[in-house]
This record gives C-alpha cells, sequence and structure tokens, in this order.
C-alpha cells in the first residue's frame, strides 16, 4: 500500500465512511452469472465491489476501470472467476472502513499486512511485496536508520513510516494528506527524505524531473535495533495484501490461488515490470516477511508465493 498503512482506523476512518458510495442494488448485477461466481459470496452476485483510493500507478480510476498495478492484478484475477469489477472511490481510511463494514467486497492498493489489521478483515496472499523505498534529493545518500538521525522526514499521514519516523533520534516528521506534498517539499529542501511507496517515487521520478530527485532503498534495520525500537519494523520490506471482510473467507482464498498462479506462469512479473519495479525487489519476500503471517493468518507451516529463486 504500496502503500504501508497506519495499523489502527482513527475517528477519520469512521467519518470517511460517506465518502464512500452506496454500494448498490442487485439490479446492478450481470444478467448470468455461473453457479460458482455465485458461490463465491459478493454482495452482488457477479460484481466485485472495490473500495479504491487514487494511487497511481498502483489504482487509479479510469471511467469504471481500475488501473494500474493492483488494479491489473485484480482484473486478472476477476476475469478467472467470472467477476466484473465495480469501483468505489474513497480515501485510504475510507477504504479500510468500508471493508471492515462490509459496504464493499475488497479493497486495493498495496495495503500493508499487519497482525493487528487481519484482525478486522482478510488479507489474501500478497501480490507483491514492497521494499523500504526512499525519495532523496539527487547527489544525497542514506542508507541506514542511523543516517536519518536528525533529519527532516517526510510521509503521508496514516501511513507506518509515521510510527518509524517519530522514533528516529532527532528527526523532525513532515505528514502529508498525499505524496504530492512529499514530492513538493522534497524538491524545495524543506525535507530531506521522503518515505513513499517505490513505484510512486519512480513515477515522480519520470513525471517531474525538476525535482531531480532518486530512489533508495533503506538497508532494513537489525532485528537487535528492531527489538528496542519495535516500530522501526515499518523500515523492514512488507508484504502487501488485497483487503476483505472477515465473511469472506471463500472470495478470498479464491483470489489468493489466482494471486500465487500469476507468479508461477509469469504474469505477476510481467505486470511489476510494465509500471517500473524489480521483479528481484517485488516477488521474492524478505526472510522476516516469509514468517510473519505463519501461525497468525496462516498456517505454521505457509510458504508465501515467490517468483523461481
Amino acid at each position: 500500500m504500496l502503500r504501508a498503512r497506519s495499523l489502527t482506523l482513527a475517528l477519520s476512518a469512521l467519518l470517511s465512511l460517506s465518502t464512500v458510495a452506496a454500494c448498490g442494488s442487485d439490479s446492478d448485477a450481470p444478467t448470468k452469472v455461473s453457479a460458482r461466481t455465485a458461490s463465491l459470496g459478493t454482495l452482488t452476485p457477479g460484481v466485485i465491489k472495490v473500495a479504491v483510493q487514487p494511487y497511481a500507478p498502483y489504482t487509479s480510476v479510469q471511467g469504471n476501470k481500475i488501473v494500474g498495478l493492483d488494479g491489473d492484478i485484480l482484473a486478472h484475477a476477476a476475469k478467472k472467476l467470472g467477476l466484473e469489477i465495480k469501483p468505489q472511490v474513497t480515501d485510504f481510511a475510507g477504504m479500510l472502513a468500508g471493508v471492515q463494514s462490509r459496504r464493499v467486497d475488497i479493497t486495493i492498493g498495496g495495503v500493508a499486512w499487519s497482525a493487528d489489521r487481519q484482525k478486522q478483515g482478510l488479507f489474501t496472499d500478497p501480490p507483491y511485496y514492497s521494499p523500504p523505498a526512499m525519495a532523496v534529493r539527487n547527489g544525497k545518500t542514506y542508507q541506514t536508520v542511523d543516517d536519518l538521525k536528525g533529519l527532516n522526514l517526510g510521509t503521508v499521514e496514516g501511513y507506518v513510516w509515521v510510527k518509524s519516523i517519530q522514533d528516529v533520534p532527532g528527526a523532525k516528521l513532515h505528514a502529508y494528506p498525499d505524496a504530492n506534498g512529499v514530492f513538493d517539499d522534497l524538491g524545495a529542501g524543506r525535507v530531506d527524505v521522503g518515505f513513499l511507496d517505490p513505484l510512486i517515487i519512480i513515477a515522480a521520478q519520470k513525471q517531474r524531473p525538476e525535482l531531480k530527485i532518486s530512489t533508495q532503498y533503506l538497508t532494513p534495520p537489525t532485528a537487535a535495533q528492531v527489538k528496542a525500537k519495535p516500530s522501526y519494523q515499518y523500515f523492514q520490506p512488507y508484504q502487501t495484501g488485497f483487503y476483505l471482510p472477515k465473511q469472506d473467507t471463500k472470495l478470498e482464498k479464491a483470489i489468493s490461488a489466482q494471486i500465487d498462479a500469476m507468479y508461477q506462469n509469469g504474469e505477476m512479473a510481467t505486470l511489476v515490470k510494465k509500471y517500473g519495479g524489480d521483479p528481484e525487489q517485488f516477488l521474492k519476500p524478505a526472510a522476516e516477511v516469509a514468517t510473519a503471517r505463519r501461525g497468525v493468518d496462516r498456517p505454521s507451516d505457509w510458504t508465501p508465493p515467490s517468483i523461481s529463486q
């Protein structure tokens, strides 16, 4: 979520429920729906209602179509399952709240898996993993958490990096409503490092060359550092997932199966490369990521999807 996001819903999440469009009636349903598709249990048979925030190149809505990396992955899975996608545009808090209140079937867009978040919803298998990316001004190099001490660090309100930044000694947090604010202040020199999802930074480098920024990947903190400051775990690579209501176990399993197949047949690598990502970074889980869900919302012997070693 891509996008790494906050672990709890604040009051704003509840308020933003009103920004999610109404779920629609059964008149939205396709005229012919197979028994297999109907058995998936979506709110409207044959339709998958998706809460989504404009977050290119992960998600963006053009007409009635979700485009971007997450949009393409879901479109592939939905086609295999016979589902018609109906997007509902909201903000990030509304995405989570829409799922947790079952006003939508699913939300996508780089949502980070967390032990807390899975208590209130279901996560699919990870469509991709997200390395700890930093937007920095050209000519500057930051490699470790220690390099961040005393700096001005920016991210978007509600992202999990807020917690990490707040624990960096001497660092000053700059939180913005969206990524544009991070990039604007980075280009102006008011921020030293911006923590955002990697494809967002890669896209900004191409679309806004006047910012003179580059993408760097933070060396993950050691186990000892994370033990001393648990919030530093969010400076590690994280796994994303599509997020569904707790009741929708059959739909989650069906979409997870499609995601796993896309790793195996090369489709996932093709899509990651389409949006500027490196499959070696995005489709191979780090050791701590591979084990995080075992015994939590996956069996103790679960192996997360990965491209061939």
